[in-house]
């Protein structure tokens, strides 16, 4: 019987201080599972996966602690179930 895994989906907006904008960008393209999809104006929004909520926090909060950072706060989550099948079958 395949064994469903749970995949968390969120999104995010990360507000910049205006000087650091630029800086925040480069940063946060360096990030696993964090894309960004739209920026401007000091406005960033961002598509965070992880395995868990707790996965999906950890991501948040070390985006919210960046050096220009002012907030970032999560505005959606959704969990897709997906089914592993098992290898020959």
């Amino acid at each position: 019987m395949p064994e469903a895994r749970r995949h968390h989906i969120s999104s995010a907006v990360i507000a910049t201080k205006p000087d650091r904008f630029a800086d925040v960008l480069a940063v946060l393209d360096r990030f696993d599972n964090v894309e960004v999809h739209a920026a401007d104006k000091g406005k960033i929004v961002v598509v965070i996966e992880g395995s868990s909520t707790g996965a999906l926090g950890d991501t948040l909060m070390r985006l919210s602690i960046l050096d220009g950072v002012i907030a970032a706060n999560m505005v959606f989550e959704h969990v897709d179930m997906e089914e592993d099948e098992a290898d020959g079958q």
